[in-house]
């Protein structure tokens, strides 16, 4: 299948409505110019990137708060093809702001996330977009969470550190989060052109769509110059 363009980039034309805004909320895709200086930016990205076969893995079983996912585990459940599109269903879109189970300190706080070995991992399956249902890829111990929340923010901090020490012990915190894998899902794979999509949701825990192979999609606008853009992921299933 072939893809062809047929959008205009995002430009200083005529507007009628304005919107102010992070480019970090909702469902959206970051482009390598996020965390890389000269990084490819959302209009540079091919669209060959951005649409073809791949899989969503359910682990939401086996997530809760602040654990801890492999590519062993991702593995055991899907097969997962070199270049594919990779979706990961942790469950946790369902505390997302607007969900009827919303929790936006638990959404944000205590999400899961994955073990450093999933970086080398994506890069050897020679992936280039993959995403999750959480606000971002990185487990929250290697998020500066304190720095976003302001006033209250580092003991807010403690108690995630106190509650990771609880499940995993203390002495096992440097080994399973070292210093090496701070931000290491941006700032290890965006300078390889592998992308993602954080705050997916919507049907991504349909029973329908889970563990199998299927054609995925994540369409942002044309933002020319963007660092990251809101877009639409799908998913298509042949009837």
């Amino acid at each position: 299948m072939k893809i062809y363009d047929l959008s205009q980039p995002l430009n200083q034309g005529v507007n009628a409505q304005y919107i102010q805004t992070s480019n970090h909320m909702g469902t959206h895709l970051d482009a390598p110019r996020h965390f890389v200086t000269n990084g490819k930016t959302i209009d540079q990205l091919p669209l060959e990137w951005l649409y073809g076969p791949g899989v969503i893995v359910d682990l939401s079983d086996a997530l809760d708060e602040l654990g801890v996912f492999t590519p062993e585990m991702i593995e055991e459940r899907v097969d997962v093809q070199n270049g594919d599109i990779l979706f990961i269903n942790t469950g946790w879109h369902k505390y997302t702001f607007l969900a009827p189970d919303g929790d936006e300190e638990k959404y944000i706080l205590r999400h899961p996330g994955p073990h450093h070995s999933i970086v080398e991992w994506l890069l050897d399956k020679k992936i280039h977009l993959w995403g999750v249902d959480m606000i971002s890829t990185d487990h929250p111990m290697n998020l500066p969470i304190g720095r976003f929340l302001g006033k209250g923010g580092l003991e807010h901090w403690a108690k995630v550190r106190a509650q990771v020490e609880e499940i995993y012990g203390a002495d096992n915190i440097d080994e399973l989060f070292p210093d090496s894998a701070y931000q290491l899902t941006h700032n290890a794979l965006f300078p390889h052109d592998c992308v993602h999509v954080e705050n997916l949701g919507a049907e991504i825990g349909n029973p329908e769509l889970q563990n199998k192979r299927i054609t995925l999609g994540a369409f942002p606008w044309k933002f020319a110059g963007g660092e990251a853009a809101f877009c639409r992921a799908v998913a298509f299933v042949e009837e």
